[in-house]
């Protein structure tokens, strides 16, 4: 399997923020959940969605690329939402 988060990242217009990956040469749709964005980070004043997803970018590509690994990329796209985070 060969994954590649190519960017760029933008807003939804749900709020939810959407990042472009390439797996095994096809387009994958990766969106993260408004609410992801801002339980990563509750102590935070920022609201606005691209910085926050920019803030956590690693750990919230790191955690997309391992649901797609264990498969949950469904129909060419896969979501994150607050469920899937991994908090120390």
């Amino acid at each position: 399997m060969k994954l590649e988060f190519v960017g760029p990242v933008s807003v939804l217009e749900n709020g939810d923020v959407s990042y472009p990956a390439i797996l095994d040469g096809k387009a994958l749709k990766c969106s993260f959940s408004y609410e992801a964005l801002q339980d990563l980070d509750p102590d935070s004043v920022e609201t606005n969605a691209l910085q926050l997803f920019k803030n956590h970018q690693l750990k919230l590509l790191s955690i997309a690329e391992q649901k797609i690994i264990n498969g949950h990329a469904i129909d060419g796209a896969v979501h994150l939402f607050s469920h899937d985070l991994i908090l120390d």
